[in-house]
């Protein structure tokens, strides 16, 4: 057996760990109400693959699916689909979602297009600046390419 296989079984005759031992042997602590990234990732990754399976459904404004959507009812729908709650429209979306740079963004956050301080548009970030997004009237849900700056990130936790 070697050290680090011991440490384990030392730390439980010992009773007690500080966070410092449990992350020198690779452990991890759970907080609850916390996601770990891992739970965070496999929830906006099914939200990302819901999306994407409305592919070519039509746009209507007001809709949340399941056959027809507009911007917010196409996020809204997909992480209910995943187990996440999301408030309707798409600023009441950003103002539920963590705020994250464009760097650190992650295939199946939310991308949310903006004037000034006016949010009025949301998609799913697909990776490769693309988004699956439900665009406008007399469309359908597809993959876009992201065609401006004014955007910001949120991620669903």
């Amino acid at each position: 057996m070697t050290a680090l296989n011991r440490v384990p079984s030392l730390m439980a005759r010992a009773g007690t760990a500080s966070a410092l031992t449990i992350a020198a042997v690779g452990g991890s602590i759970v907080v609850p109400g916390v996601a770990t990234d891992a739970a965070a990732a496999t929830t906006a990754t099914k939200a990302l693959q819901v999306a994407a399976s409305k592919k070519g459904a039509p746009y209507k404004w007001g809709a949340s699916g399941p056959r027809r959507f507009d911007c917010s009812g196409l996020t809204l729908y997909s992480f209910k689909k995943a187990g996440k709650k999301l408030p309707r429209t798409a600023s009441q979306q950003y103002n539920k979602t963590h705020h994250i740079s464009a760097r650190s963004r992650r295939a199946g956050d939310l991308v949310f297009f903006h004037s000034g301080s006016n949010v009025y548009h949301v998609g799913i970030y697909a990776g490769h600046n693309k988004i699956w997004h439900a665009p406008k009237s007399g469309d359908v849900v597809r993959l876009e390419k992201i065609w401006t700056k004014s955007v910001w990130y949120g991620r669903v936790s």
